[in-house]
C-alpha cells in the first residue's frame, strides 16, 4: 500500500484551500471528507440533524469507504482531509496505522464564527474540536511522539514556508508550484455536500497567498458563539502549543 495522508481538521479552518492546493501537485489522488458522507448521509448516519427520509447515499457506510482508500492507496499515493469526529467511532491503533498523520487547527473564535454564519443552528457536537484533540492525544500515545500540526493563521500568513515544513514533516516533496492555480475550478466536482456551496470562494481564488492576520473580538460575537468558544479552546490551546513554528 502506498503512503495515506491524513490531514484532520476542523470545519472552517482553511482545510478545503489546502486541499485545492494539494490537488494541484498531480502526485496524489485527493479525496475530501470521505468519512463525512457516511457520517451524515450514509446508510447508518451519525448526523445530529438527520431525520428519517432525509438525503441518503445508499450503501454507503465507514467500513466501504475506508475499502475504497485503501483500493486507490494500492495503486498510488493518497491525500485525504477529514475531521475527526466523523472517525472517532472507528479509531483503532490498527486503522490508524495506514495513515501518515497531520493536524490542521484554527482559533475556535474564527471557525464558530464562520460556522454560525453560514448554519446558525449547528450542533455543538459538529464543531469537532474535543475529537481533533482526542485522536492528536492517541496518535501521541500510539506513535511515541505527537504529529506535526498547522495553524491556519501560519498558514495564511506565509503559505510557501509553511507548506514545506508540512511536506517535510509527511514526508512528501515540495512543490511550491502547486500554491498557484488558474481561477474558475469546480469545488463541487469533489465536495458530496450541498453542491459545495460552502466552497463558493474557492472557485474565484487564484492560489495560498500570504494574507495579514485578522483577529475577531470575542465580545462582537454572539452568545451562542461565545459559549461554545469558552468549551473548545482548551482542546485548541493544547495542539496550539505543538504547532509547527519556523
Amino acid at each position: 500500500m502506498h503512503k495515506i495522508v491524513a490531514l484532520w481538521a476542523v470545519p472552517r479552518s482553511t482545510s478545503t484551500a489546502f486541499e485545492w492546493m494539494m490537488r494541484q501537485r498531480g502526485d496524489l489522488d485527493c479525496l475530501h471528507e470521505p468519512f463525512g458522507e457516511a457520517w451524515y448521509q450514509g446508510d447508518a448516519p451519525l448526523w445530529f440533524f438527520y431525520e428519517p427520509g432525509g438525503v441518503r447515499t445508499p450503501g454507503l457506510t465507514m467500513e466501504r469507504v475506508w475499502e475504497d482508500i485503501q483500493a486507490r492507496a494500492a495503486k498510488g499515493p493518497v491525500f485525504l482531509k477529514d475531521f475527526p469526529h466523523y472517525i472517532n467511532h472507528f479509531s483503532t491503533p490498527e486503522f490508524l496505522a495506514h495513515f501518515t498523520h497531520a493536524f490542521l487547527i484554527r482559533d475556535p473564535i474564527k471557525t464558530i464564527t464562520s460556522v454560525y454564519n453560514k448554519w446558525p443552528d449547528f450542533h455543538e457536537g459538529e464543531v469537532g474540536f474535543p475529537e481533533q484533540r482526542a485522536l492528536f492525544e492517541l496518535i501521541w500515545a500510539i506513535n511515541g511522539a505527537p504529529p506535526p500540526v498547522i495553524d491556519s493563521d501560519d498558514l495564511l500568513e506565509n503559505p510557501h514556508d509553511m507548506t514545506r515544513a508540512f511536506c517535510d514533516a509527511v514526508d512528501i516533496p515540495f512543490i511550491p508550484e502547486a500554491l498557484s492555480w488558474e481561477p474558475g475550478g469546480d469545488p463541487s466536482e469533489h465536495s458530496w455536500w450541498d453542491g459545495g456551496s460552502f466552497h463558493a470562494n474557492l472557485a474565484k481564488s487564484t492560489g495560498l497567498v500570504p494574507q495579514k492576520r485578522k483577529y475577531v473580538e470575542l465580545d462582537d460575537t454572539p452568545s451562542r458563539v461565545q459559549q461554545v468558544y469558552r468549551r473548545m479552546k482548551p482542546h485548541y490551546d493544547r495542539l496550539y502549543a505543538h504547532r509547527i513554528q519556523l
